[in-house]
């Protein structure tokens, strides 16, 4: 039995898992070979499909090498999900489980994770089995597909749009704020400080990045504004975990910012609390200028 462990899943470039799968010791047709060669031939005999770069008198027969590629892939199927179940003991060991799980959820997470080899995305899907065992319904199928397609790259991403994010009391509505503004008046228009901005790309997170996360349905690409506030009215958010109070100081305010979809709001959280204190320092800032801002720090 492994020792238990911590939610905490470090999102980091990995390599893959090294392979107990079966490689052949053999040597390539073409006479000449360079590194590149040498490692790209190990990587088509792992995924069973080296024939075309042997000699003509070393390639199995054409059906015999597409039973071999098929056992293969269930081969690494089968070592991806056992790795998972591994993982996900360890996240397990605290937390009680229910005890009618969905098996219908469950089979096709077992079809879905099956595929990931990459030992960081295999953390996340634990967390994520975990979770769903702790607290079913935590984790839609939909929200699954979506994990599925993600690339490490996306996930770290995603993990980068956390950590800018704030949520409310209920931790389904996340945004990134993005600015403020007073609705223009005769006595306002050329106010310089009517619109504040919040400089996201200088925390890592440019439109580029918005885009990329929006083409994930991770979050909505259009920024969105809250309803103008009164003079006095509260929006009480959660920074990482610290609270955050805002207090319009007067008629006409709103807040600009960009919304989670629901699937990135499930999906945030395999995402430990994280926060960037530069950012939330200038955060509060500039939303000085239209709020009362009030915080733990």
């Amino acid at each position: 039995m492994k020792p238990d462990t911590s939610d905490v899943v470090v999102i980091e470039q990995t390599e893959d898992n090294q392979r107990n799968l079966p490689i052949e010791e053999t040597t390539i047709g073409n006479s000449i070979e360079t590194p590149a060669h040498k490692q790209f031939f190990k990587i088509t005999q792992l995924f069973g499909v080296e024939a075309p770069l042997l000699p003509p008198e070393k390639q199995m027969p054409l059906q015999d090498r597409s039973t071999k590629r098929q056992r293969l892939a269930s081969l690494r199927k089968q070592e991806n999900i056992e790795e998972i179940m591994v993982k996900t003991f360890a996240f397990c060991a605290n937390k009680p489980i229910d005890k009618r799980p969905d098996l219908d959820w469950f089979n096709q997470y077992i079809s879905l994770a099956e595929n990931i080899s990459n030992a960081t995305m295999q953390d996340l899907w634990a967390k994520i089995l975990a979770g769903e065992l702790a607290r079913p319904g935590l984790y839609s199928l939909k929200a699954l597909k979506v994990f599925r397609d993600m690339s490490i790259v996306d996930a770290k991403l995603l993990a980068k749009a956390c950590s800018l994010a704030v949520k409310d009391n209920s931790k389904k509505n996340i945004r990134i704020i993005s600015g403020s503004y007073q609705q223009p008046g005769l006595f306002n228009f050329f106010n310089q400080e009517r619109q504040q901005y919040i400089n996201l790309s200088h925390f890592g997170l440019n439109y580029a990045d918005i885009l990329s996360l929006a083409d994930n349905k991770l979050i909505f690409k259009q920024e969105s504004e809250s309803s103008m506030m009164k003079s006095g009215e509260v929006l009480n958010f959660y920074y990482n975990g610290e609270p955050l109070t805002l207090s319009s100081k007067k008629n006409n305010i709103a807040l600009q910012f960009y919304k989670f979809t629901a699937i990135g709001a499930e999906l945030a959280n395999l995402i430990i609390d994280k926060p960037n204190k530069e950012f939330f320092s200038i955060l509060k800032q500039q939303l000085t200028h239209h709020f009362n801002v009030v915080s733990s720090s």
